[in-house]
């Protein structure tokens, strides 16, 4: 029985993420009025609580592997069904969300109602690229230290951290921004670029209680919490790009 406590967290992580899936994929558009009674095109709420389902498998995800490594139960199985979890609540739920803000952001513009849908595909480049990301890090024995390119769990949680960020900011710019559909083009070139890219990325795990390989971890901490004490949801982008550039800053081979 104990070899299936590590695989049942793993599924664990793959029933959130099908969740928060079938949370962010909701039909139609949702409109509201403002206080001069124009209408206007508003993101489903359910995108956003599905943020908290997403946050909720990265941490069964960090413990799924840190139960098999304690009860010494590693397997080529729970490898193999840890990454087909994380392609869907880091991928696919990703993917979906910037999908649903491309429909939010064209739809505000002159016939976006009428919108190709070819203008919305460039979403799915995020679980596409978290596939390969999740296939070369299967295949790849040296990555101990540090990570070969943007985690997927990195990657899927700070796209749906932008939910709550354009739920819950009263910044007119961040709002424009986030409304923009270049905005999410940007996003998912990026995000998806790091994934499949060869960078040394910062890793979880220390070796050795020194202060040089604590420094990274100490300054991205600082950061990031005060960026939430001042800036709310805003911590999680933020700390994103900051993890990107101290990992560069500070590189470890993979």
């Amino acid at each position: 029985m104990t070899k299936h406590i590590p695989n049942l967290f793993t599924l664990l992580n793959l029933f959130l993420g099908c969740l928060a899936l079938v949370w962010v994929l909701q039909p139609g558009l949702t409109y509201a009025n403002d206080e001069t009674g124009m209408a206007l095109v508003v993101l489903p709420e359910k995108t956003m609580a599905a943020a908290w389902l997403v946050f909720g498998a990265a941490v069964v995800d960090f413990l799924d592997g840190f139960l098999a490594r304690l009860l010494k139960q590693d397997s080529a199985m729970g490898k193999e069904l840890d990454s087909l979890s994380d392609v869907v609540s880091f991928g696919v739920v990703p993917g979906m969300v910037v999908w649903q803000f491309l429909r939010l952001a064209w739809a505000d513009s002159e016939h976006g109602l009428d919108l190709s849908m070819g203008w919305l595909l460039p979403a799915l480049l995020l679980p596409l690229a978290g596939a390969w990301r999740l296939a070369r890090f299967n295949t790849d024995p040296i990555q101990r230290k540090g990570f070969s390119g943007l985690p997927i769990p990195a990657a899927g949680c700070v796209v749906v951290s932008l939910p709550l960020v354009y739920g819950t900011t009263d910044w007119p710019f961040v709002i424009q921004l986030m409304g923009s559909p270049w905005f999410w083009y940007g996003l998912v070139l990026l995000v998806s670029a790091l994934m499949v890219s060869t960078l040394p990325m910062l890793g979880l795990k220390l070796e050795k209680w020194a202060w040089k390989p604590l420094l990274p971890f100490v300054v991205l901490m600082a950061i990031s919490v005060g960026t939430a004490l001042f800036f709310g949801w805003l911590a999680i982008p933020v700390g994103f790009f900051a993890y990107v550039l101290l990992s560069l800053a500070f590189k470890t081979p993979a």
